[in-house]
């Protein structure tokens, strides 16, 4: 394999018990970026950034939550 060729790597797992999944959003540019917080700390670990409605669909199919169970944070 080529060095400048990477394989996709499985996303990181988070344990739901401990992390939560939220849409953390700009109030200036509107930008959406799909976050794991941390249920003790609050601290936001981005996980990608939510281009178009789609890549909110691969982001619950990856972390296998509903739409419904994200709430977005500014």
């Amino acid at each position: 394999m080529f060095p400048w060729m990477k394989r996709k790597n499985d996303p990181p797992a988070f344990p739901p018990e401990d992390y939560e999944p939220v849409i953390r959003c700009s109030i200036c540019t509107g930008e959406q970026v799909a976050c794991m917080r941390d249920r003790r700390s609050g601290h936001l670990q981005e996980v990608m950034l939510l281009r178009s409605p789609d890549d909110l669909v691969v982001f619950c199919r990856q972390y296998g939550v509903e739409h419904e169970q994200i709430r977005k944070v500014y």
